[in-house]
C-alpha cells in the first residue's frame, strides 16, 4: 500500500511539474536588422555557429551566440546561395554575376579560390559521401560539381530546364526542382546520370526541395501547394496547401519537421514528417517578401530575411522601404496544433 501511495505521489508530481512548464507555438520571437539590398538563399552553419545569406553584393553573417552581424562577410555580385562545408571551416557562394563560387573561411571571410561554374549559378548542396558541392545552373540547366578541398571542378551534367533547389536522399540519389518544366529530375550520385524525370502535374514553377525522413520529397510550388513524391518510385502521394510564391523548402531532420516560407502571403508552414505521409500541422505569420529560410539544427530557430516595400506603380516592381531588412527568428514552440 506505501509503495503505491509513494508511486501515485510521485506521478502527480510530474504531472504538476509539466503542467507548469511553459507552453508556447512557433512565432516570430525576434528581429535582426541587416544592411539593405537583395538576398536569395540561407544556410546555417553548424560548426561555425553563424547564419550565412546570399545577398546581392556578397555574404551577410550572424553569430548566432549574440546575434552580431557582420555585413559583408565575403563581397560578391549576384550571390545566389553559401554552403558550408562541414569540418573545414569553409564555405562556397554562387555567385551569379561572375558565374562562378566563391571558397572562403567562414570566421574571417577570406577568399581561398573562385571557380567557374556554368551560366548563372544559383541553388547549392554538400553532398557527404562525396565530399563534393552540387551547384545548380540555372541558366544552362547543368550542374557543376565542385571539390572544395581541392578547390576546382571535378564535372558537369548536363540537365536542362531552370534549375532550382536541391535535395538529397542519403541513399546515392540527387533531386532536383526544374522551375520551366515544372518536373523533378533525379541524378545518381555515383555515375552523374540523369535517372528519369518526375512530372508534377498541377504545380506551377517549383522551387524549394526537401526530403522527408521517411522516403518523400515535398516539392513548393509558386501557386500555392507543395506536391508530396515516394522518392522510391516517383510516386505522387499528396498535396500540401501553402501560401503563394515560395522560394525554398528545408528540413529539422531530428524534431521530423519541415518548412516551407512563402513570400506572396508571409506565412511559414510547419510540416510534420514523423507519420507515413508529411502533414502541414502549423501556421506562422512572418511577413510578406519572406519567402527564403534556414533552421539551426541545434535551437530549431528558423531565420528568414524580409523587408517592407512601398506600395507598387503601375509597371513597376514595389521599391524597398530604405532600413527595413530584417531577418527573422521564428522559435520553434513546444507546442504544434494541426
Amino acid at each position: 500500500m506505501r509503495k503505491t501511495l509513494l508511486i501515485a505521489a510521485a506521478t502527480a508530481l510530474l504531472a504538476t511539474a509539466a503542467a507548469a512548464l511553459p507552453v508556447s507555438t512557433p512565432q516570430v520571437a525576434e528581429r535582426i536588422s541587416v544592411p539593405d539590398g537583395g538576398w536569395d538563399l540561407l544556410s546555417v552553419d553548424q560548426d561555425a555557429r553563424r547564419v550565412l545569406i546570399a545577398r546581392t553584393d556578397g555574404v551577410t553573417a550572424i553569430d548566432l551566440a549574440d546575434g552580431k552581424v557582420t555585413p559583408q562577410l565575403v563581397p560578391g555580385s549576384r550571390l545566389h546561395a553559401v554552403v558550408p562545408i562541414p569540418h573545414t571551416g569553409l564555405a562556397l557562394a554562387t555567385a551569379g554575376g561572375t558565374n562562378s563560387a566563391i571558397l572562403f573561411d567562414v570566421r574571417t571571410g577570406k577568399v581561398r579560390a573562385e571557380i567557374k561554374t556554368g551560366a548563372n549559378p544559383d541553388a547549392a548542396i554538400y553532398e557527404p559521401a562525396s565530399r563534393t558541392v552540387w551547384v545548380m545552373n540555372a541558366k544552362d540547366g547543368s550542374i557543376t560539381i565542385l571539390d572544395p578541398r581541392a578547390a576546382k571542378a571535378v564535372g558537369t551534367i548536363a540537365v536542362g530546364g531552370g534549375l532550382e533547389l536541391p535535395a538529397l536522399d542519403g541513399h546515392g540519389h540527387l533531386f532536383v526542382n526544374v522551375e520551366d518544366k515544372n518536373e523533378i529530375v533525379e541524378i545518381a550520385i555515383a555515375t552523374r546520370k540523369v535517372m528519369k524525370h518526375i512530372p508534377l502535374p498541377g504545380c506551377d514553377g517549383p522551387t524549394g526541395l526537401a526530403y522527408a525522413g521517411d522516403g518523400v520529397l515535398i516539392s513548393a510550388c509558386g501557386n500555392g501547394v507543395a506536391k508530396l513524391v515516394r522518392a522510391a518510385d516517383a510516386k505522387l502521394v499528396g498535396d500540401i496547401a501553402i501560401g503563394p510564391r515560395p522560394d525554398g523548402a528545408f528540413v529539422d531532420a531530428g524534431r521530423r519537421r519541415a518548412y516551407i516560407p512563402s513570400g506572396g502571403d508571409g506565412t511559414l508552414a510547419i510540416i510534420d514528417t514523423s507519420g507515413p505521409l508529411p502533414r502541414k500541422v502549423a501556421t506562422v505569420e512572418t511577413q510578406r517578401g519572406a519567402r527564403t529560410g534556414a533552421v539551426d539544427l541545434d535551437s530549431g530557430r528558423v531565420y528568414l530575411p524580409a523587408a517592407r516595400y512601398d506600395a507598387a506603380t503601375a509597371g513597376q516592381r514595389p521599391k524597398m522601404v530604405p532600413g527595413s531588412v530584417q531577418i527573422l527568428v521564428v522559435q520553434p514552440g513546444n507546442r504544434i496544433s494541426g
